[in-house]
């Protein structure tokens, strides 16, 4: 059996990557509001600020920054998790050990998860995660993806509203992910 590690800095900040069980669903855009409605309630018992989001349709990443002396992401992702998946209807097919466990067949058990070091892995982390929608071909320019707190950003005057447009940032995962 793995023995999984996970990094946990009080007050860090992190990059997250989440995916759905089942790859090629659709759900987690077509299930947007129940998405947010899930966050926001866990937000409000254990708080953390959105540096950046994107959600795609079976996928997301985002970056957050845990209060001080907190390191509890884990909590926050199960309860955004089982929030969201007592929302949405019972349509998955379901494996016996799942069935065996009560579980739902929405997510995947685990997530990526990684420790933000410094500014410049904080920008590489924030670049990949809003131009993940013209990576994964949904979009010709980043502004035209509406799950996606590049929106935020740009209205901050952080990012121009043509940045990323028509492929001109050229990111792989281990650029963003220090590799």
């Amino acid at each position: 059996m793995s023995d999984y590690r996970r990094n946990r800095v009080p007050g860090g900040t992190y990059f997250f990557t989440v995916n759905l069980l089942e790859r090629r669903s659709r759900l987690l855009v077509e299930e947007i509001d129940k998405l947010r409605e899930a966050v926001r309630m866990v937000r409000r018992k254990q708080p953390f600020h959105i540096d950046g989001w994107v959600v795609l349709p079976e996928h997301m990443h985002c970056v957050w920054t845990l209060p001080a002396g907190d390191a509890d992401y884990a909590y926050r992702w199960k309860a955004i998790k089982i929030a969201f998946a007592k929302s949405v209807p019972k349509t998955e097919r379901l494996s016996a050990v799942r069935l065996a466990k009560g579980e739902r067949g929405i997510w995947q058990r685990r997530y990526w998860e990684h420790t933000i070091r410094d500014e410049l892995d904080y920008a590489a982390h924030m670049d990949y995660l809003h131009v993940n929608p013209l990576k994964h071909g949904l979009v010709k320019r980043v502004v035209d993806w509406p799950y996606s707190s590049f929106h935020r950003l740009l209205e901050a005057g952080i990012y121009p509203a043509d940045w990323a447009g028509d492929g001109e940032i050229e990111m792989d995962a281990g650029e963003a992910y220090g590799g």
